[in-house]
């Protein structure tokens, strides 16, 4: 490795000691007579007193790892399609000595073991994969750590310990201490392949870093190898500069799909990162957040007086949210201005379909209120439009107003409810393929029943989708403000230690080959005051009722 000789043939000492100081010194360094465990003897150690080495495996696949021995390949396929050697990269390094931390990674991952006994260490962060293997480790007594608040995670695993770990994983000796040890299911993206991972970007820099400060570093107990990893892999993604792009740590992961539940607490609003700044994209119908006069594009600045400057997404919205009835003073930038709201935090129900009616007998309008392109308005809203076209209205209104999105799908299924099916809804142009995506259900609101979309600020994404295939398939008008203007479509990835990461992949168009990202929907009839916008809906919908 050329990078490497270059950055050791620099590593210059550049404090000499005195001989008589080095005399003295040379008093507290130990000589180990039980020499420290290699990552290729631990790794085949491991596969074989946990009787695995029968395991089948695709001796055809080529391995994600650069020189490995014929003598360990058998255990390191097998390791590998256990998910137990993603912490060492793509180089195994099977010569270098494995340290404590990292043979309870591999050990707890090729036995598939969970537990909940504590382990708090200081040289071991909560919430991490580390963590989790240690308290396998520390629950079954498999390894002592080093002091009472220090395990030794960055010590090298010497002979004598390595033994009595592996013996106690085989059941050879010692007893779980918790009763609620049990297999645990992962969500794992593996690695496959060679090519991918040669194309990490100054691999060698990266690696020769990385092997100078395994070597040389002084402060061992500092080096967290779990926060290094998660460091370089915010840098990586972050340098792409893609405000929709983000790479999610283990708990940030879990915040993000909380997301989606249909209840949380907090001010009810949805949010977006751009440009570092936590921005409200719209607050959700009847939340404490409308009611305090938030407004889509409001950028949240700080929260009880902390600013939110320099934190990351996940940070910020922990700080806005909250338990139900505490209230959050936020400072608000609107229009380069700024202002404090106190927000009353509650619990906030997220229902995707509400249904109203306007009129008189006979000449009724039916109000379908879209707050999110969810599961209910996936599976539910087909058998309620069936319901409203039965009562024969004069109009439909689809009020997507504030609606931040959702599932492409929930988008399909509801534009599939006014459109002859097969009907193109949206063009996905993504780096190799573009593709005209129809409509697969079958059409339930006839084309004599007259549609307007009422849009805002607010409406993104998939609610952008609907409005715009409607608009542009000549199938509805479209009332109101200019769309938020988010355009593109994200893929969630989560691996195995709950990490994910959610990547831009594709850009979408309307039927017409209409971008829409940055630039938004534009509407038929633009009114910016929300109670014009459905007077203005609901004198359309009469009047072309009346050309009936």
């Amino acid at each position: 490795m050329p990078i490497l000789k270059r950055f050791v043939a620099s590593a210059f000492l550049v404090l000499l000691i005195p001989s008589a100081a080095l005399a003295a010194a040379s008093g507290y360094l130990q000589v180990e007579d039980d020499p420290a465990v290699t990552r290729g003897d631990f790794i085949r150690a491991a596969v074989l007193s946990l009787g695995l080495e029968n395991v089948t495996v695709d001796p055809s696949l080529d391995l994600p790892f650069r020189r490995v021995s014929k003598g360990h390949e058998k255990y390191v396929r097998i390791a590998h399609q256990k998910g137990a050697l993603e912490i060492f990269g793509f180089d195994l390094l099977l010569a270098q000595g494995i340290t404590r931390g990292q043979a309870a990674q591999v050990l707890v991952e090729l036995s598939g073991l969970t537990t909940a006994t504590p382990a708090l260490f200081k040289d071991v962060k909560v919430g991490t994969p580390l963590e989790r293997a240690v308290r396998v480790v520390i629950g079954n007594n498999w390894l002592e750590p080093l002091r009472s608040d220090l395990f030794g995670s960055h010590r090298k695993l010497i002979g004598r310990d390595a033994k009595l770990m592996l013996r106690k994983a085989a059941g050879e000796g010692g007893t779980p201490q918790d009763s609620t040890v049990q297999r645990e299911t992962t969500i794992k993206v593996p690695i496959t392949g060679t090519k991918r991972l040669m194309n990490l970007p100054k691999t060698q820099l990266l690696e020769s870093i990385w092997s100078v400060i395994e070597r040389e570093y002084l402060r061992t107990d500092d080096i967290d190898t779990d926060e290094a990893a998660y460091k370089a892999a915010e840098g990586l993604v972050n340098s792409l500069g893609d405000k929709y792009t983000t790479f999610m740590r283990p708990v940030q992961s879990r915040q993000f799909q909380s997301q989606f539940k249909q209840e949380t607490s907090g001010i009810g609003a949805t949010v977006e990162f751009i440009d570092g700044i936590l921005t409200v994209i719209s607050p959700l119908t009847s939340s404490p957040a409308e009611a305090a006069g938030i407004l889509p594009g409001d950028q949240i600045i700080q929260a009880d007086g902390k600013p939110l400057a320099g934190l990351s997404f996940f940070e910020s919205v922990e700080l806005v949210r909250g338990p139900k009835g505490s209230k959050v003073k936020l400072t608000i930038r609107r229009g380069g201005v700024e202002h404090n709201v106190d927000v009353v935090r509650d619990t906030i129900s997220i229902p995707d379909v509400i249904i109203t009616w306007q009129g008189d007998v006979g000449r009724k309008v039916a109000i379908v209120q879209l707050t999110q392109f969810g599961n209910n308005a996936l599976h539910n809203l087909r058998p309620q439009m069936e319901e409203i076209v039965a009562k024969d209205p004069i109009g439909i209104i689809l009020d997507v107003r504030n609606n931040p999105g959702g599932l492409l799908s929930a988008a399909e299924s509801v534009t599939s409810l006014f459109v002859p099916k097969g009907s193109v809804y949206v063009e996905v142009r993504s780096r190799k393929t573009t593709t005209q995506n129809v409509t697969t259900g079958e059409q339930v609101v006839p084309g004599s029943i007259p549609v307007v979309v009422l849009t805002n600020e607010g409406s993104a994404s998939a609610s952008e989708i609907v409005a715009g295939a409607l608009q542009d398939l000549d199938r509805a008008f479209v009332i109101g403000a200019k769309t938020f203007g988010k355009g593109t479509v994200q893929s969630v990835l989560q691996f195995n230690d709950k990490s994910s990461l959610k990547i831009t992949i594709a850009e979408w168009y309307t039927p017409n080959g209409t971008k829409i990202d940055g630039v938004g929907i534009h509407p038929d009839i633009g009114v910016s005051d929300a109670d014009e916008q459905l007077r203005k809906a609901l004198n359309q919908l009469e009047t072309l009722a009346r050309l009936r």
